[in-house]
């Protein structure tokens, strides 16, 4: 991993998270979301995830960061879902039922992950990891294991 390559990528897209067009916003966030690990994009990321100008780029980055299936990407969701509005909450929820109403293997990983949130020192992301719990529990996914 080329660790200077990867930082003067999450600069770049930092920078077109500011952007005044929310389009920009929404592919820094899903640019973004691939960098989730590193701490330099966790604050971008919960600012599109919760992006004051068009929740637009809250469903592309929420549901990019949903999709790296891991901890972390949860933990930025959890984050962002305990203190989002109504509206900016009912487009993370969206971005949930997208990525885990197919598979039933995803979303139970998804639903121990957020178990294990639940124990967070964050106080953010543990509230957040019992909203989403909840939201994943009412996910009915379309293809389970034979």
């Amino acid at each position: 991993m080329d660790r200077d390559r990867r930082h003067a990528a999450v600069l770049v897209l930092r920078e077109l998270g500011r952007s005044h067009d929310y389009r920009d916003r929404a592919d820094a966030g899903h640019g973004l979301a691939g960098f989730a690990e590193m701490q330099e994009a966790l604050g971008p990321l919960l600012e599109l995830v919760l992006d004051a100008g068009d929740t637009f780029v809250t469903r592309v980055t929420a549901e990019a960061v949903l999709r790296r299936k891991d901890r972390i990407g949860l933990a930025v969701v959890a984050s962002a879902l305990a203190v989002a509005d109504s509206n900016h909450s009912d487009w993370i929820h969206t971005a949930l039922h997208d990525v885990f109403s197919i598979f039933s293997e995803d979303r139970d990983n998804a639903m121990q992950l957020c178990e294990e949130m639940l124990r967070d020192t964050d106080d953010r992301v543990a509230l957040g990891a019992r909203q989403m719990h909840k939201a994943l529990a009412e996910i009915d996914p379309v293809l389970r294991p034979i």
